[in-house]
């Protein structure tokens, strides 16, 4: 409830007009280019008329479904529900599957707004390790280890947020089978999925899509969540949904007790509903120039950290995809420490570590979407700064 210090002198830097934010992830203020014709999508007289549908209209269910089958996957708008965000499926998932007390298992390091929608919804989180050597692994022996007679799901980010890192396809198996022998769920969250980088290995966006998502591959109920705010860039356009698979009696029953949820809050408004296929289609303008952003700054962080004095203090870590990038630092410092002695001496602020519960201190985390002039300017005062910083 209250502002950490790091929030506190951004707070100061930005009124001041001197903070160079390498955190921003909205799209919107990144200087990408939104055509004003999108909103003609939202001139359909059909709006007008409420039709109020549990689980979507089916005419924009059938918009998401085309999505999936421009990936090469079979799905049907009777696959899908929608939901208002991630953010709300996830809330929805959480009623569905846990009674309070109940534990949802999430990789870490992995994003923060879990842990505020597990508490709202009253549901415990347990964590497994992704661990680091030379790219990023799942460990399978940590997670079933964890598992207990309170387990109800586990939760997969594909790929993850931060580390970038998608599923390996022998994971995927080893987690299905695991799933199903523990009666779990599988919530797989792709919202940027659409968004690999330079270093994806060739498996990472096709092939494990079609074994994620194929409703034939999958042996427990699973779960896919995406919607517009990475797919099409438009985190105003408050649109998401669920994909749902696996044995035919699993989802026949999620579906019927998801309808019941969905119709007890109506929140997916209509006319975002009828411009669905319009704001989908428009993914095809807005990801290339996000990924030709995200690769760039990229290059830029990795010139900068062979500059001279930034040589074997500083390290990117491998990243596969998303919007985010890892930078490891020398241990001399908490990362709360680093990252607000950084925004204090250069203005430069970046996400600290601990703020997606890395287990190790030493890591700070940047923006790959942040306008590329802030962006090599900011790493630039970074990497100066720590190299100062290492040798007194």
């Amino acid at each position: 409830m209250e502002e950490n210090r790091l929030a506190r002198l951004a707070a100061e830097r930005r009124q001041a007009g001197t903070l160079l934010d390498l955190t921003v992830s909205n799209p919107t203020r990144c200087g990408f280019d939104y055509p004003a014709a999108l909103l003609e999508a939202f001139r359909d007289p059909r709006s007008l008329t409420y039709r109020p549908d549990p689980f979507g209209l089916p005419e924009a269910r059938a918009a998401v479904a085309a999505y999936y089958r421009d990936r090469g996957m079979d799905a049907t708008p009777d696959d899908l529900v929608l939901t208002a965000s991630t953010s709300e499926a996830y809330s929805h998932l959480f009623r569905l599957l846990c009674d309070p007390g109940d534990r949802v298992h999430i990789p870490r390091p992995s994003y923060p707004l879990f842990d505020l929608l597990a508490s709202v919804n009253d549901v415990r989180l347990e964590a497994y390790p992704l661990f680091y050597d030379h790219g990023w692994h799942l460990d399978l022996g940590a997670l079933e280890a964890s598992l207990d007679s309170r387990s109800r799901a586990i939760l997969i980010v594909h790929p993850n947020n931060p580390t970038g890192s998608y599923l390996r396809p022998s994971d995927w198996e080893a987690l299905q089978t695991l799933a199903a022998r523990h009666e779990l769920a599988l919530i797989v969250d792709e919202v940027f999925f659409d968004y690999p980088l330079p270093e994806a290995p060739d498996y990472a966006p096709e092939r494990v899509t079609e074994r994620v998502m194929d409703p034939r591959s999958a042996r427990a109920l699973t779960v896919a969540l995406n919607g517009l705010s990475k797919i099409a860039a438009l985190p105003q356009m408050k649109l998401g949904w669920m994909l749902l698979s696996g044995p035919g009696h699993l989802v026949a029953e999620a579906r019927a007790r998801l309808e019941i949820i969905n119709d007890t809050y109506l929140s997916v408004d209509t006319p975002v509903q009828w411009a669905a296929a319009a704001l989908l289609d428009h993914r095809h303008h807005i990801q290339p120039q996000i990924r030709r952003r995200a690769a760039a700054n990229l290059a830029h962080l990795d010139a900068a950290l062979a500059a001279a004095e930034a040589q074997g203090l500083l390290q990117r870590l491998a990243v596969e995809g998303g919007w985010t990038a890892i930078v490891r630092l020398p241990r001399l410092h908490s990362d709360a420490e680093w990252a607000e002695a950084l925004l204090e001496r250069t203005g430069v602020l970046v996400h600290p570590g601990h703020f997606y519960d890395f287990s190790e201190e030493g890591h700070l985390v940047v923006s790959l979407i942040v306008p590329e002039d802030t962006f090599s300017a900011g790493i630039r005062h970074l990497t100066r700064f720590v190299a100062a910083a290492a040798s007194l």
